[in-house]
Parts: C-alpha cells; structure tokens; sequence
C-alpha cells in the first residue's frame, strides 16, 4: 500500500465536509482545590479515577494506551481525553450552530466539574497549568509522549520548551468545515492571516510555577520554542490562492516525528522530509502508508491544522465563562463570506513576517503587538465587529439563536478597557486572590451548578 501512495491520495486526508457544521475541544487543568497542583494519573484523586468514574456512570466506551484508560467515548458521540500532563480535554460532536454547541458545552463541563468536585479537584481551562512545571506535572502513560520528549530534545534550542507544550499548556479550539475546493481557499487564507490578532486578542496564561514575570501567554511564548519548522504562521496559508495541492507540497517537505508499528508501539523515524519517504522508504525498507500520512498530518501544530476540518489552533483558551466568545468570533468571520472577505482584505496581503514577527511579540505585548504598522488592538476591534455582523446574519437567516451575537460582548470589553484576559488574571491574582492558589481555582474552575 505505501508504495502506491499518490497524490490523489495524499490530498483525501484534506477531503472537505458537506455542511459547516461547529465542532469545540476544550483542554483544561486539573487542579486541586487547596494547593492549585495539578492532579497526578494515578491514586484515589488521579485523573484515571475520574475517567473511571465518568466511563462508570456515563455508560461510555473506554479508550485505552495499552492496559492504560486515557480517555472515555460519551454515548453522545463527544469524548474525554487525556493530555500529557493529566489535562483533561472534553471534545464535542459537530453541531449546526454556535448555540447548540455552546449549550452542550455548559451541560457537560458543568457534569464533569460535579465529578471533580468529589475528588476535591477544580476544572481549569484556559492556556497553562499555573503552578507546577514540567518536573512536578505526574506524565500520563501516553505512548507518544516519550518519543515526542526525545524528539523535541533533539531539536536543542529550538525543541526546548516542547515538554512544556506538552505538559503544560491547555486551549480551547474550533473546527470548521470546508465544503469545497474554492471555499478552502477562501477560508484558510482569512484564518491564516486573522490568527495572530486573535491570539493576541485572547492572551490568557500569565502565571507559570505560581510566579508572574510579565509575560501574557506563557502558552504561546512555548509554542515558539517547540519546533518553528511546524508551528506557528501556516506560511503557504498566506498566499491569495492556496490550495489543497500546496498544503500537500508543504507538509512533504516536513520529517515525520514518529509512526505506528504493527504492534501499536510508536517508533521514532528517520530526519528525512515524509517526501523523501515515500520515495526512499523507511530504513527497515518499509514503505509509508495512508496510515503513516495521517499521523504526519497529526504532527503538523501550526496555527490552523488543515485536515478534514480547519482546526484553529493559535490562541489561549479564554476563562470558562469566555469560550462563548471563542467559538462566535471565529464562526462569525468565517462562515459569513461577506464577513470572511473583509477581514481577508483587512489583513492579508503583507509580507510573511509580519505575521511571524506579531506571533513572536505576542506573548508579552497582548492588545499592543504590532502587524506591520497596524496596532493589532486595531485590528481586532474590526474583526469582532465584522464577526458579529456575520453572526447576526445567521441569527437572520434561521440558523443561531437571537442570543448568540452577544457573546461577542466581552471582547467590546476587552478592546474599550485594553486589559485582556491575561492582565485581569494578574491583577487578581496579586491583589484579589493575595497570590493564593486556593483563592485562584476557586474563581477560576468551572462551576458545578
């Protein structure tokens, strides 16, 4: 099979969907209620006794590493996942509107934050663990983890904050759907170009090790030092006319980190571009295979990640009562071409790295990074509003709830006050919460009424 790889077949790992449906992941830390440490995997207050417990009353299928439970099937199709470090990631099913997907989102964080609270466990989104390090987190038993960790290493300087990014960081992503050739083009042009600015609007993860030392995103300052070659600005994603064909040439020209044996073990590959793979193969003479391509696409972390669907990938998750506004502002701009297009024509067309050098600035200037000579805070002024007004239209047209274009309203707050999520969470934690980690969870968890 891998010696018949194609290009007809490499491009259906990007094959596009039938309908733009909303599809939502939320990554959040697991934290105890009196310390603020995050939970280890084992013990009687683990995050494998929570799934226990979820895969107990849920009637849920167990998903499995080997004789390891790492996450939980929902009979609803949603899933239950754990990250490297025990953070616990809920994933939904796709659903038609933002309203729907907003209000199964409520109902099962409110469920799985009742089950911690029996644990004495708090459930955290945001964008990174607060008070512990890549030395105190308890790794769960995830066969890639070890091989990424080597890989990253290998990497110097460039890899070293890898283990951070996995075990550390924590966010809230949207899937979109394309629906055709011309509809992606059109769609991962904007995203590219939009993601910096949303980032930067969505800053949110200024404490690391229980200490603020100014930066905003600890999360995204990581990310900058995990593997440049495929994080970051998605930089074919910046030309007017991308097309499936260049994401294809672009993810050849990448190694692959790690592939899949026979037996179900991951296994570390050779430092060759997945081009020169295919061609030369393996060094057990094995060719890749469909299976091999997946898990290369799997191992692509750029600010959107193109494959079925468009995962948006770049910012922080927002506070538990803020992801609302995630979902509507990329839904809004995205899903309404006349709003679509005006951001495009807002923000694309500038030189690659000014959206680089503004991902690198973002991380501590927030609201007043930089793209190019624009003030980003500026910029993301317009595309809240371009977004609400593709909200409303949809709100028009029969497809969302009257309610859902308010759920821009905190950002109009953020860009009147210029403090964002990040500068809020220090100013309480110095001064409401008197650098308590007890006092931080407890405003911060997903309440469980």
């Amino acid at each position: 099979m891998g010696a018949t790889i194609t290009g007809r077949r490499l491009r259906s790992a990007f094959a596009p969907g039938r309908r733009e449906l909303v599809g939502l992941e939320v990554e959040s830390a697991v934290l105890d209620l009196a310390t603020g440490r995050a939970a280890p995997y084992e013990g009687p207050r683990g995050v494998k006794a929570i799934l226990e417990i979820a895969l107990a009353e849920t009637g849920g299928r167990p998903l499995c590493e080997g004789p390891h439970l790492t996450g939980v099937e929902l009979p609803d199709g949603a899933c239950l996942s754990l990250e490297h470090g025990g953070q616990l990631e809920y994933s939904s099913n796709p659903v038609a509107s933002v309203g729907e997907a907003v209000d199964r989102l409520r109902l099962a964080m409110r469920d799985l934050a009742g089950v911690l609270d029996r644990f004495g466990l708090g459930l955290v989104p945001g964008g990174f663990v607060p008070f512990d390090g890549v030395d105190t987190i308890s790794w769960v038993p995830i066969g890639r983890g070890d091989v990424m960790r080597s890989y990253f290493t290998g990497l110097g300087e460039a890899g070293s904050d890898g283990p951070k990014i996995l075990g550390l960081s924590t966010s809230t992503q949207v899937h979109l759907d394309f629906v055709s050739e011309a509809d992606f083009t059109r769609k991962l042009r904007m995203l590219a170009v939009a993601s910096p600015v949303v980032a930067a609007l969505f800053v949110n993860s200024p404490l690391a090790g229980r200490r603020l030392d100014g930066v905003l995103s600890h999360r995204s300052l990581a990310w900058l030092r995990t593997d440049p070659a495929r994080c970051g600005v998605l930089r074919p994603a910046l030309r007017p006319d991308v097309s499936l064909d260049d994401l294809v040439e672009w993810a050849l020209t990448l190694p692959m980190v790690y592939r899949v044996d026979e037996a179900g073990r991951f296994r570390c590959v050779p430092d060759r571009p997945f081009g020169s793979l295919i061609r030369d193969g393996f060094d057990d003479g094995t060719a890749p295979t469909l299976d091999d391509w997946n898990y290369h696409l799997s191992q692509i972390w750029t600010h959107i990640r193109v494959r079925h669907t468009l995962e948006l990938r770049a910012a922080d998750g927002p506070p538990h009562p803020y992801v609302p506004a995630f979902v509507a502002l990329w839904v809004g701009l995205t899903y309404h071409a006349p709003s679509r297009e005006a951001a495009w024509q807002l923000l694309g067309g500038r030189p690659p790295e000014d959206y680089e050098t503004a991902t690198a600035e973002l991380p501590h200037k927030g609201l007043r990074t930089m793209l190019g000579d624009d003030r980003v805070s500026d910029l993301a002024a317009e595309l809240v509003r371009l977004a609400r007004q593709g909200l409303q239209a949809r709100v028009d047209d029969g497809v969302e709830p009257p309610d859902v274009p308010g759920h821009l309203d905190p950002l109009d707050e953020i860009l009147a006050t210029g403090e964002t999520f990040a500068e809020r969470c220090a100013h309480r934690w110095q001064h409401e919460f008197r650098c308590d980690p007890m006092r931080y969870v407890d405003a911060y968890r997903v309440p469980t009424e």
